[in-house]
């Protein structure tokens, strides 16, 4: 059975040390993200890490992706991808 995103990102955050309004923004994503299907099939992990860099961006907290991947153990390219993704269908506006 595939393990659910939501447990990794309290774990991730903390690694990370991500506040905790960003991890509820990220959590919001993530359901978002369940609702339109498009986190199915994808390493749990690597999706949680991609949410948790969205919403650091959108709450314009200093993180960068080499950091959220480290804390999550999968690599900056999982995360840019599940990023991209999750960007482009959610049609989310993510500051540069």
């Amino acid at each position: 059975p595939i393990s659910d995103p939501l447990t990794y990102i309290s774990k991730i955050a903390e690694r990370a040390s991500i506040t905790g309004e960003t991890q509820g923004l990220a959590v919001k994503i993530l359901h978002e993200a369940s609702k339109k299907r498009v986190a199915a099939g994808k390493d749990p992990m690597g999706l949680a890490a991609a949410v948790l860099y969205i919403a650091c961006k959108q709450n314009d907290e200093q993180k960068t992706q080499k950091e959220i991947a480290k804390a999550a153990n999968v690599t900056e390219v999982t995360v840019r991808n599940r990023y991209k993704t999750l960007r482009r269908q959610l049609g989310l506006s993510v500051p540069d």
